[in-house]
């Protein structure tokens, strides 16, 4: 897993942290990151079908939450992502 050591903190970098506007800009930095990764350090075949494996399953778990597709669905008028505003909304009735 050498190869892969510096695209493995791609797998817990959170999404909801963003404006909606700007995850199409995340998520092509992290698409061209993950080209230009490829291209210059050329990981062996097992770690790169391991990446790539474990980057679907997040996906496919999850797509409103994956890095790298951008788009959720959005509430108050695009200001926020619905999952984000679900997730507030539940912390704020448990206080």
């Amino acid at each position: 897993m050498y190869c892969l050591q510096w695209l493995l903190p791609f797998l817990i970098i959170p999404k909801h942290i963003l404006h909606p506007t700007f995850l199409v800009d995340q998520a092509l930095f992290f698409w061209f990151y993950l080209i230009g990764f490829f291209l210059e350090r050329r990981p062996c075949f097992s770690c790169t079908l391991l990446f790539l494996v474990a980057v679907g399953f997040i996906c496919y778990s999850d797509g409103d939450q994956s890095i790298f597709w951008p788009s959720c669905e959005t509430v108050l008028n695009g200001e926020m992502c619905k999952f984000v505003y679900d997730i507030k909304q539940h912390n704020e009735f448990r206080l």
